[in-house]
């Protein structure tokens, strides 16, 4: 006959057990690059368009580079302004537009601004599937970051039907 406090003990190692393997391993949407391309793609050719030389970049999750498109006569500094743009958003789970004018009504929210790799420019949009952020798209280079963020969802909406 087993003592009580053995059985007890079996129980609750076998329990913790299997609780710990429940949470080691993960299960997240992420974004494809055929996913990442066609938004950059057509972010870009929307604002091209509009008359707009840009850079669109699209992230995973987790904020690294899966896709670049860069307009013909885009500026340089283009580049590093999309990426941020779309690390931001991603980072956040949120546009860029909203976070910059929340940090302009709302001065407890200025040091948003000074989180390393963050830029605080219209122009970054999240990308979601329900309600879970799989990447963002940054674009930059239109004159002013509402016109950037109006090409970055339209880059969105040409997948819309695939983000399921």
């Amino acid at each position: 006959m087993q003592h009580p406090l053995v059985k007890a003990a079996v129980t609750l190692s076998l329990f913790v057990g299997v609780t710990v393997h429940a949470q080691g391993v993960r299960h997240e949407k992420n974004i494809s690059l055929d996913l990442a391309t066609q938004i950059a793609a057509q972010a870009v050719a929307t604002c091209t368009a509009n008359g707009y030389a840009v850079t669109a970049t699209v992230v995973d999750r987790a904020g690294t580079v899966r896709a670049v498109q860069r307009a013909d006569d885009s500026g340089p500094h283009t580049i590093d302004s999309s990426r941020l743009k779309a690390y931001t958003a991603a980072s956040a789970k949120e546009s860029t537009l909203a976070m910059m004018e929340r940090v302009q009504k709302n001065p407890a929210a200025a040091n948003l601004a000074h989180i390393p790799g963050y830029l605080l420019l219209g122009g970054g949009v999240p990308v979601k599937v329900g309600n879970d952020v799989i990447g963002a798209v940054g674009v930059g280079g239109a004159p002013g970051g509402h016109l950037d963020e109006q090409c970055a969802v339209a880059g969105i909406a040409k997948v819309q039907s695939q983000l399921k």
